[in-house]
């Protein structure tokens, strides 16, 4: 269907009419409902939401629209996810939109990482500058908005810690309960503490990230709770305008590459979705190549490509420092997996101690990151070695959490205690110029001196000096 030639209006903040279906992935089987589980009612496999209304918007019309709306004050144009409305799923009023200004969040340039890794135009898209720290935000506000408009009182997610934040935030802004399911003794006591402040019931579960998933899938089927995972595609749509956002920064022109981190692989998903999307529409002329980055102590879909091509999962016992991508049984391996074949990604893992500096790296341009999103920068790495990535291409590392989400980890990097004890710990003296412990000086003028000017003698080997 050729595009529509009207043009579209910012005068009033109002919804599209409502007119998506869910789709299977698996047998492509349409529905105009879904169950609790998400799953096709058909074969059982994950769904997706489709929309033909989106095919017909005119491309140039939705440009100036969405960038006219950047200039506007109503609730859902100051929204960087509702702000392109168009393209989602439509709720029957504005009034139900449980919205806290998420997106809208920047896209910075990395002069140093440049320098280091020879790639001339290399960009962070900081998903971590969100409400509550996380690109989890983005894909919270569409769903938290559905569970409100169907009238649930509890909402519930498994979490290693950013979901758990983002969904106690929204549930609490949208007058509604939060049930949170994290593994003991796993995740950031910042991440927790931020569910814990937004009023969830949170409950450490004696096991990891998948059987706390897997409880929650036997509790929707039992108790009236509307479950928040991202296997929720609500979460995915929201999760889409990260991508709509980042070619407008980018004036449209699309990046040769877009590198995110792999967790339980919604992420990478939906702006995968988004891409094709846009393509479809006439938006961008071309795909980036979308790729995915994994530790390699919770590699699932590394496995799975590399020794099952791609056609069933290859769990693993998932353990890595990276705790927000400690994730060993992805849910939406399949999505990823067709993302990465139809833009042409690739699937790449990196140690523990590539991660811990690659962390530092980010850090010292200025921005930050939590140690999931510093896998980006060291698979850049190795995909640049391999060849796979050019140094004449622009790339697009997609920062997924906040500095101040893990900064147990941070200090622990910085005093040298990280590795200690473990497998890595000789090895980890390669960091020893990344790091920047703390010193303790008596309170005299002299010290501070002596201080500084033996810090001038020190040459980081990220300095632009």
């Amino acid at each position: 269907m050729p595009p529509s030639t009207t043009s579209e209006k910012a005068s009033e903040p109002s919804l599209p009419q409502a007119t998506f279906r869910f789709r299977c992935i698996g047998c492509s089987s349409i529905t105009e409902s879904a169950a609790q589980d998400f799953r096709c009612f058909q074969c059982g496999n994950l769904l997706e939401i489709t929309d033909s209304s989106w095919n017909s918007r005119n491309p140039a019309a939705l440009k100036s629209l969405w960038r006219e709306r950047r200039t506007l004050n109503e609730s859902l144009d100051l929204s960087g996810v509702w702000r392109f409305r168009e393209l989602l799923p439509a709720p029957q009023s504005a009034e139900q939109v449980v919205t806290l200004r998420e997106g809208n969040t920047p896209l910075y340039e990395l002069p140093q990482s440049s320098r280091t890794t020879g790639v001339a135009r290399l960009f962070a898209k900081h998903q971590g500058m969100n409400p509550t720290g996380s690109f989890k935000d983005a894909g919270m506000t569409v769903a938290a908005t559905f569970a409100r408009q169907a009238g649930y009182r509890w909402v519930a997610c498994a979490s290693t810690g950013n979901t758990s934040a983002s969904m106690a935030a929204y549930a609490a802004r949208g007058g509604m309960r939060s049930l949170v399911l994290v593994p003991e003794g796993k995740i950031s006591w910042s991440k927790l503490s931020q569910s814990l402040d937004y009023g969830a019931l949170t409950c450490q579960l004696r096991t990891d990230f998948d059987g706390c998933l897997r409880l929650l899938q036997d509790l929707v089927k039992r108790a009236p709770v509307y479950q928040l995972n991202s296997i929720n595609p609500f979460r995915l749509e929201g999760q889409k305008t990260l991508a709509f956002e980042l070619l407008e920064q980018l004036e449209w022109q699309p990046p040769d590459h877009i590198i995110v981190p792999g967790g339980n692989l919604g992420n990478s998903s939906a702006i995968g979705k988004a891409l094709l999307e846009m393509l479809n529409l006439g938006l961008i002329s071309r795909l980036p190549k979308l790729s995915v980055i994994q530790a390699e102590g919770a590699n699932a879909l590394v496995r799975t490509l590399r020794e099952a091509a791609g056609k069933h999962l290859v769990s693993v016992q998932a353990e890595t420092r990276a705790t927000a991508i400690r994730i060993g049984n992805p849910a939406s391996w399949e999505k990823a997996v067709r993302v990465l074949q139809a833009t042409g990604g690739a699937c790449e893992q990196v140690g523990e101690l590539e991660i811990a500096q690659a962390k530092a790296e980010i850090g010292a341009e200025g921005i930050g990151c939590e140690p999931a999103s510093a896998v980006t920068l060291a698979g850049l790495k190795k995909l640049l070695r391999q060849g796979f990535v050019k140094p004449d291409e622009t790339v697009v590392l997609v920062l997924t959490g906040n500095l101040l989400k893990d900064p147990d980890f941070t200090m622990e990097f910085h005093r040298g205690d990280l590795f200690r004890n473990t497998a890595h710990q000789a090895e980890s003296a390669t960091l020893n110029p990344f790091r920047h412990p703390p010193i303790v000086l008596d309170a005299t003028l002299d010290a501070v001196i002596r201080a500084l000017e033996q810090a001038e003698k020190s040459d980081p080997p990220y300095s632009n000096i």
